[in-house]
C-alpha cells in the first residue's frame, strides 16, 4: 500500500512539472503590427490602416502599445486606442483580444508612425 502511495505522489509531482513547462506566455513577439496607406485623403494628409493581429495560442488582454509623438487629424475611438501616458497607449480598453483576432484603426497625418507593442498579459489556455 506505502509503495502506490509513493508511486501516486511521484506520478502526480511529475505530472506537476511536465504540465507547468507545457504553459503558454505571450511575448510582445505575439503582438503583430501592421500600417498601410489606404489611399484616401483627409485634411490634406494620407490615411495609415492599423491592423494590430494576436497571433499567439491564448487570448491576451491589457495589451498597450508604444509610440513616439502620435498625432492625427481624424480622431481614433478612444474604445480602440486610448492614450496612457507620453508614447503608451491601451489597446480596446485592455480588453481581451482572443488569439488569431485583430484590431483595425485609422489615422490621418503626413507619415506612417512607427507602433511597436509594449506589454499585455495573457490569459491561460
Amino acid at each position: 500500500m506505502a509503495a502506490i502511495a509513493k508511486s501516486c505522489i511521484v506520478i502526480i509531482a511529475l505530472f506537476s512539472l511536465i504540465s507547468q513547462g507545457l504553459c503558454i506566455t505571450c511575448t510582445n513577439n505575439d503582438i503583430k503590427i501592421e500600417t498601410t496607406k489606404s489611399g484616401k485623403v483627409v485634411q490634406g494628409k494620407p490615411e495609415w490602416n492599423v491592423v494590430v493581429t494576436n497571433s499567439c495560442k491564448c487570448a491576451q488582454f491589457n495589451i498597450k502599445v508604444t509610440c513616439k509623438a502620435f498625432q492625427t487629424v481624424e480622431p481614433v475611438s478612444s474604445d480602440i486606442l486610448s492614450q496612457q501616458d507620453i508614447i503608451t497607449y491601451l489597446l480596446i480598453k485592455g480588453a481581451q483580444l482572443s488569439s488569431g483576432a485583430t484590431v483595425k484603426f485609422s489615422y490621418a497625418w503626413d507619415f506612417a508612425f512607427r507602433i511597436n507593442p509594449a506589454s499585455s498579459f495573457t490569459v491561460p489556455c
